[in-house]
């Protein structure tokens, strides 16, 4: 073993202890787990939820993730260490997790840090389906944890808008007129139909299933907090990584980052949102350090608070961004850095106007749909604009709930975290918002987004530059027959076409 005189406080803390993890297999999971392994690499072993998928089996997947670029330093640097990594064969949404009872004693002898990453994302998921992945199965980690026999800390990942109806969102459980424990015997026994039609009177004042099952989930982890040593960790919405482990790492087009893909290549025009409210975002290696550092800190505590500690992962109020500086700085840098064959040229804008939104969104996002779908129907070709633009739709139309409000998060038990920790240690773990140039950091989402999700690499930079130019000559020539067009319509309508065509000396 290193010598441990070399290690800053948290990562001697980490030393030889064997770690949990469910939503491994998920954005934020795949960027803790690579960090774990590189900034604790003494760490004894690394469990992970994991269930087959496509055929694969848990470690195949496991074996696979060594592959991508979030685990590149890994691969070159520390190659040894991904063999700590093991794959713990279950599904949350499974009586008991699923696991075997052999690996179910294994947990409860060795496990000492849990880290309950799983969940839903999808905003739009069937409540019965939101309510089994996020707070059922948030109940079947409870139950598991409760016999673990070395527990140190057991963090649940929650999310920062879990309480929509609050103007100042605190860190602190609020209690709710729903019942987790009603709600999760309603979605065993009532019929599929029959709860989708009662799921809108439920959800109030929840936008969407997600945030709602969170909220109850946070309840039960609450009611649990006299008999383990738990918190609650709330993030804002994540985006790509800012420096660890790969610039702008992210693996999918969730959020904020699907938005600039659809914007950068010209199939978004108009959003609603509103300017002047500040853009609620964190970079997922802040989020995680600040994870890592949360379960060190909650595994030092010698004497537990009354109320269930929670961290709101938020930025600083010294460093919040309005949507529109989002927005402008985000136009620069994909006019600097262009995605390859867009639709059209990215000019898009947001409003909180819904007549003039509604206006632009059929001008400009179906009409032009329908009509490569009918030219490519026309060349015989796979028709997909409609599609795609359905899913931007759907995707507009949730995100819009965020985006039309203002949040006021208060996160001084998580800023105070920082202020305990080593010089050292707020450098590997940085959780400081307010050196993030935003700027540089929208230029790393955007360009890891095309080389990422895209798939789109740096060397096709210059065609793609030249391809916006040719997007800007045809969008300024279109605009400019339309305008033609609507002018010759409206003085055809007035009779005031003659006398205009006679001043300017134009024949009839």
């Amino acid at each position: 073993m290193k010598d441990l005189a070399k290690k800053t406080p948290v990562q001697t803390w980490y030393t030889g202890k064997t770690i949990f993890v469910t939503g491994g297999s998920g954005f934020m999971g795949k960027v803790l787990l690579e960090k774990l392994l590189y900034s604790c690499s003494d760490l004894e072993r690394i469990y992970v939820l994991m269930r087959p998928k496509r055929g694969k089996s848990p470690q195949t997947r496991i074996d696979d993730w060594l592959k991508l670029p979030v685990f590149k330093r890994i691969r070159e640097e520390k190659p040894k260490v991904y063999k700590k990594l093991v794959p713990i064969p279950g599904d949350v949404t499974s009586d008991k997790l699923g696991i075997s009872p052999e690996h179910e004693q294994l947990l409860i002898e060795n496990a000492e840090i849990v880290f309950h990453c799983a969940a839903t994302l999808k905003l739009e998921a069937r409540l019965k389906d939101a309510i089994e992945m996020n707070t059922i199965g948030t109940k079947r980690i409870l139950d598991l944890c409760l016999q673990m026999k070395r527990l140190k800390a057991l963090l649940h990942l929650s999310t920062a808008f879990c309480y929509c109806d609050k103007e100042v969102l605190t860190e602190k459980v609020h209690d709710f007129h729903h019942n987790p424990y009603d709600l999760m015997r309603t979605v065993e026994w009532m019929d599929e139909k029959a709860l989708d039609m009662i799921t809108p009177n439920l959800l109030t004042p929840h936008p969407n299933t997600y945030t709602y099952s969170k909220r109850l989930a946070e309840m039960m982890v609450r009611d649990a907090y006299s008999k383990l040593r738990v918190c609650i960790v709330r993030p804002s919405i994540v985006c790509p990584a800012n420096a660890e482990p790969v610039e702008g790492w992210v693996d999918s087009l969730n959020g904020p980052v699907g938005i600039m893909v659809a914007g950068g290549k010209g199939i978004i025009r108009s959003m609603l949102c509103n300017g002047e409210y500040n853009a609620e975002v964190i970079p997922v290696d802040i989020a995680i350090n600040g994870l890592i550092t949360i379960a060190y800190t909650l595994g030092q505590m010698e004497e537990m608070p009354k109320e269930i500690p929670v961290y709101n992962i938020t930025c600083r109020e010294t460093k919040r961004t309005t949507w529109k500086e989002v927005l402008d700085l985000g136009k620069a840098t994909a006019y600097e850095y262009p995605f390859e064959a867009g639709v059209w040229y990215p000019d898009g804008d947001i409003t909180m106007n819904k007549t003039y939104h509604n206006i632009i969104v059929l001008l400009f996002h179906w009409l032009p749909a329908y009509f490569i779908d009918f030219l490519m129907f026309c060349f015989g070709q796979k028709r997909f604009m409609c599609r795609i633009q359905n899913m931007v739709s759907e995707g507009l139309s949730l995100l819009q709930f965020f985006t039309t409000r203002q949040w006021d998060f208060k996160s001084h038990q998580y800023q105070a975290i920082a202020k305990d920790l080593s010089p050292e240690d707020n450098v590997i773990f940085t959780m400081d918002v307010d050196a993030i140039d935003t700027k540089d950091y929208l230029r790393r989402i955007i360009l890891g987004g095309r080389q990422y999700c895209m798939k789109e690499p740096l060397s096709t930079l210059p065609k793609a530059r030249i391809q916006l130019k040719c997007l800007w000559v045809l969008d300024k020539v279109a605009k400019a027959f339309v305008l033609y067009g609507l002018a010759w319509l409206f003085l055809t309508l007035t009779g005031l076409k003659a006398p205009v065509y006679e001043m300017l000396g134009w024949a009839l």
